[in-house]
């Protein structure tokens, strides 16, 4: 999988390719963030798909690199994409994973396992996959289904878009 590569330069943003939709494809307006180590590390990024309108938050996708502490849950925690969309969404309901399923599902070429999360809160949609490069991608959407298509249309980031100034 060529597109699941570790950079070998070392950016000013991420160290890792960052999977997700173009800006460009998405109608409404994109935000990034990091999350940063306390040795300045990027230990994730995560990115808000917000629909035009004031509807809100509709997609958050996240990449968390192997050793991430935000990859490290207690069983039944929502991944830390579910938290911020609920944030986001100012929904302080508590939600939790009530179970998960692994579904095969074929990106070009390539084969992905899915996991599909179950959450108590059915408005929230969750699947997550695991990279070649061993970045873990969760795709956390609100009021709407994730469905098959959607892996079609990811793929890596500019660095350019994380680069500081």
């Amino acid at each position: 999988m060529s597109f699941l590569r570790r950079r070998s330069a070392t950016p000013a943003g991420p160290d890792f390719d960052v999977l997700a939709m173009d800006p460009g494809d998405w109608p409404g307006n994109l935000g990034a963030g990091l999350l940063p180590a306390p040795d300045g590390s990027c230990q994730g990024v995560f990115l808000r798909y917000d629909l035009f309108g004031g509807r809100g938050p509709a997609m958050i996708i996240g990449n968390l690199p192997q050793g991430s502490p935000a990859r490290d849950l207690p069983e039944g925690e929502i991944p830390f994409e579910v938290g911020q969309l609920l944030l986001a969404l100012e929904n302080d309901d508590e939600v939790s994973v009530v179970g998960s399923e692994d579904v095969p599902v074929m990106q070009g070429d390539n084969l992905l396992i899915v996991r599909r999360l179950k959450l108590s809160e059915s408005r929230v949609s969750c699947v997550q996959f695991d990279r070649s490069d061993d970045v873990l991608v969760t795709i956390a959407a609100w009021d709407r289904p994730i469905t098959d298509d959607l892996y079609a249309l990811l793929k890596p980031l500019p660095p350019e878009l994380f680069q500081q100034g």
